[in-house]
């Protein structure tokens, strides 16, 4: 697992079950930064069910959304999109775009959706980065 960022404000408590899961699922022997990357992008192109409805949960200056607002995820962007942040494709205003999936809360989803986007912010929320 990745040292989380230096600033520890805002963190959640650590959760054994879901940090065992995400070492043992979807980082296993991902050592450098493109590698936990990929293995977050491949996890979730097999987890998530598309398309599913979600809510924007928080404002983002990377994003037009607005918290509150409703979109369709229609699938992730491309592994070249999600180097940095794992990115989604939204329907949006007649509008096909890429938004980050940390900032949107999943509405009516299967199991192995929810619990996939749930690992996501979890790992985001503690400050974890690729």
């Amino acid at each position: 697992m990745p040292k989380p960022r230096s600033s520890s404000s805002g963190r959640r408590r650590q959760d054994r079950r879901r940090e065992a899961r995400i070492i043992n699922e979807i980082v296993v022997d991902a050592y450098k930064e493109s590698e936990r990357a990929l293995g977050w992008y491949y996890h979730l192109e097999n987890q998530l069910r598309f398309p599913f409805a979600a809510t924007c949960k928080a404002r983002r200056t990377t994003s037009p959304l607005k918290a509150g607002e409703s979109v369709t995820i229609t699938g992730l962007a491309s592994e070249e999109d999600c180097d940095a942040d794992i990115i989604v494709r939204v329907r949006w205003n007649d509008r096909s775009l890429g938004v980050p999936l940390s900032q949107l809360e999943p509405q009516s989803v299967d199991a192995s959706t929810a619990e996939a986007v749930a690992d996501w912010h979890y790992w985001c929320s503690m400050g974890y980065r690729f």
